[in-house]
């Protein structure tokens, strides 16, 4: 049934409690304009907030077999963004805040980031590999335009030469150009842009504060034509409401000068699940149940599979089709023909009081 409290230009239909760590639930902040507009009778706008966080490191390390990286820089907690496929969205839950609208609206800042990244890459101990940006919540969502935690950050692994990989949904990528030119001339930098949908209408609700698909692909071919090697990340693909998709992201990718593609099937972790099942039946309920049963065939009978390597992939014969297309599409586009590796042993330390002898 529809919801009549959804917030338009949001990507959640809701606000559910956590309740998986068994915290209390949270008191609401009073907002007299907020209790006003409830009185007349409309839904109030959702104000976006931001906390300023203090943390003690910011380089996330994890030993994870089935990705591609082992260490993660993420400036910000929360994403304005809304998409409702957030597998980040759980994360909320361990401050006692919603995986839902929270998520989108309640945002934590790190701008202690850059300072802490030089102090953590100039331990003695440190040994470099690729630090991942853009894996947990996007690095370029709208509050980077005023924190710049983002680009503060790129500005010390250009300095020290530090290998990095950045995964967004925004063209707002191109503003840090003056910065990854030059670390892509030492190959030290991959920028990997997600689309999940050509179709406005999709994406609006799908991701409604991302910028549009035709931003991201035009941002492709920016980076692609400043020699930024750039890629095109088709994640997550949603059955029965993007898979039709596939192919055609895959030549629009080819002809903006992607070097190439990957795809994930959606996940659906923890609240999450509740969270997609509730935006199905406010925006596709024609289908919902057909959705959800393709995603439970493609994860062992179950909304979500957590296992090592098939929650990358999926299982089925679903799972083997959107492969089988993905590696046709590809092919005939002539993408993914280089596997690219980032350099590593350009890394200098970064300089401390004392200046470097050599």
């Amino acid at each position: 049934m529809p919801r009549p409290n959804a917030r338009h230009g949001r990507g959640a239909p809701e606000n559910r409690t956590p309740t998986r760590f068994g915290l209390a639930a949270r008191e609401a902040d009073g907002d007299w304009l907020d209790v006003r507009d409830e009185l007349d009778g409309d839904v109030p706008p959702l104000r976006t907030t931001v906390t300023i966080e203090k943390p003690k490191t910011i380089i996330a390390l994890n030993n994870s077999p089935d990705i591609g990286f082992d260490r993660s820089i993420n400036a910000y907690r929360g994403c304005e963004h809304g998409c409702i496929y957030c597998f980040a969205r759980p994360t909320h839950a361990f401050h006692d805040l919603s995986p839902g609208l929270d998520f989108e609206s309640k945002l934590f800042a790190k701008p202690d980031a850059a300072a802490l990244l030089r102090k953590e890459l100039g331990s003695p101990s440190y040994t470099p590999r690729p630090i991942a940006m853009g894996t947990n919540t996007d690095p370029y969502q709208p509050i980077e335009g005023r924190y710049r935690i983002t680009r503060s950050c790129i500005e010390v692994l250009l300095e020290t030469k530090h290998p990095l990989t950045i995964t967004t949904k925004s063209d707002r990528v191109l503003r840090d150009l003056d910065l990854l030119v030059p670390m892509a001339e030492q190959r030290l930098v991959s920028v990997a842009l997600s689309v999940t949908s050509l179709t406005p209408e999709v994406s609006r609700t799908l991701e409604p504060r991302a910028p549009s698909a035709r931003k991201r692909l035009a941002a492709v071919k920016t980076l692609s034509e400043a020699g930024v090697p750039a890629w095109v990340s088709i994640a997550p693909v949603i059955p029965a409401v993007t898979d039709h998709e596939l192919e055609h992201i895959v030549e629009a990718a080819a002809e903006a000068g992607a070097k190439g593609c990957f795809y994930l099937p959606v996940r659906l972790p923890f609240e999450v699940a509740p969270l997609f099942r509730a935006w199905l039946d406010e925006h596709y309920p024609d289908r919902a149940e057909k959705v959800m049963g393709i995603i439970q065939s493609m994860r062992g009978g179950r909304d979500n599979d957590p296992n090592w390597f098939s929650r990358m992939r999926g299982s089925g014969p679903w799972a083997e089709l959107l492969k089988t297309r993905f590696q046709i599409a590809v092919k005939k586009n002539g993408l993914n023909q280089e596997r690219m590796k980032l350099r590593t042993d350009l890394f200098e330390p970064p300089q401390g009081p004392q200046l470097r002898l050599f």
